[in-house]
């Protein structure tokens, strides 16, 4: 899914890059965190100074929310790639600064962040026409706890959980700071408070493929008494129309395609008819509908099943009418919208089972994400 961010230009000055210090991976269980402190006295690849002494152990939310300004490093452990390609030009360095933080930004400590498919599209130099200049800091999607504020920001405060997606536009000139690092500074009107019933790794599972879901619908003129079709449903972008379309808009009918093993997930979302991709296909079926959701990029067949004046959104691949291509413009707005179905449960964040990810296995989660295999969003967390 291809979305969008708002264009931030920072430089860097390249130097040789130190030997990092190893640091074993964080254990993660349901309910109990254990994540050793370390310390790493590292020479610094985004910034001249050497790295301060910090703990790299995830924060809860009260630790992250006491933390204050006076408190936040110079430098922070990141992500970071100085060349497009493969998963192997992603590097985990130890001493990169940290962002400064412009009047309408707020200073994130995150604590979870999730993977999409412009994540690793950007990465391949797919978009580097509109990209920002290397190096990066890969992540559009955040959840964490604010430790400064700009001086014109209006309602967030500092310790506030907030999650968003960090970048209005993601395609063009996205931020050159993303959300795999320690800290990220994001402009407060992509952000919303988290709801108060997500902990941040569901919240960190949200903010771009919800909006990207949404705003489609909207887009499509989808509303109350109509059908849809989506195509992929059990992914991350699909699993949330299906039940934004049913939940939110209020649709007659919800069909949805997955593979044979998600076909009793993708029900259990709202699904009233699941379409096994393997075993049928679902351009031969005798039923139309007002709207297709294409997540996957068969728009050629999705526009077969499209009723006269219906229309089909397409996130990737060609295009073909009534067929149409958007990308997502983030706001904070859509998620302060969504929040009340997210609290009250009938809007659900969906994180892949294998996850979440440790922030030093990032490599492994952009390998696993790139498979296509994922069932809802791939979060890495805890994130030092």
């Amino acid at each position: 899914m291809d979305s969008i961010l708002s264009p931030t230009t920072f430089h860097f000055q390249l130097r040789s890059r130190p030997l990092l210090t190893p640091f074993p991976p964080s254990i993660l269980t349901i309910n109990r965190l254990k994540n050793p402190r370390h310390c790493v006295h590292n020479k610094g690849v985004f910034g001249p100074q050497p790295l301060r002494v910090f703990a790299t152990s995830a924060p809860s939310a009260e630790t992250a929310s006491n933390k204050s300004s006076s408190s936040i490093p110079s430098e922070m452990k990141a992500w970071t790639y100085t060349e497009y390609g493969g998963v192997e030009v992603l590097k985990l360095e130890s001493s990169v600064a940290v962002p400064e933080v412009k009047v309408d930004q707020v200073l994130i400590k995150v604590v979870a962040a999730a993977l999409n498919p412009v994540d690793f599209k950007r990465r391949l130099g797919k978009f580097k026409a509109t990209d920002s200049p290397l190096p990066t800091i890969p992540g559009y999607d955040v959840a964490g706890v604010v430790v400064k504020v700009g001086s014109q920001v209006k309602d967030l405060k500092e310790g506030d959980e907030v999650y968003g997606d960090i970048s209005e536009k993601a395609l063009d000139g996205p931020k050159q700071f993303g959300s795999l690092a320690e800290y990220t500074a994001v402009e407060e009107k992509l952000l919303a408070l988290k709801p108060k019933n997500l902990d941040f790794v569901q919240a960190a599972a949200l903010p771009l493929a919800i909006e990207t879901a949404y705003e489609g619908l909207e887009r499509a003129g989808f509303s109350e008494g109509k059908s849809i079709l989506v195509l992929g449903g059990a992914g991350g972008v699909g699993s949330l129309v299906i039940q934004l379309a049913k939940q939110v808009f209020g649709a007659s009918k919800v069909a949805a395609t997955s593979s044979t093993g998600k076909l009793e997930f993708i029900k259990s979302l709202g699904a009233d008819l699941a379409i096994d991709y393997t075993k049928e296909n679902f351009e031969d079926l005798p039923e139309k509908f007002d709207v297709v959701y294409d997540a996957v990029g068969q728009c050629d067949k999705a526009v077969k099943v499209v009723k006269e004046g219906g229309s089909v959104v397409a996130l990737t691949g060609a295009v073909t009418p009534p067929g149409f291509r958007f990308v997502v413009t983030s706001t904070g707005e859509t998620l302060k919208k969504l929040n009340p179905y997210l609290e009250s449960g009938k809007v659900k964040a969906l994180v892949d089972p294998k996850g979440p990810f440790p922030f030093d296995k990032v490599s492994e989660a952009f390998s696993y994400l790139e498979t296509n295999r994922a069932t809802g969003k791939v979060v890495v967390y805890p994130i030092p």
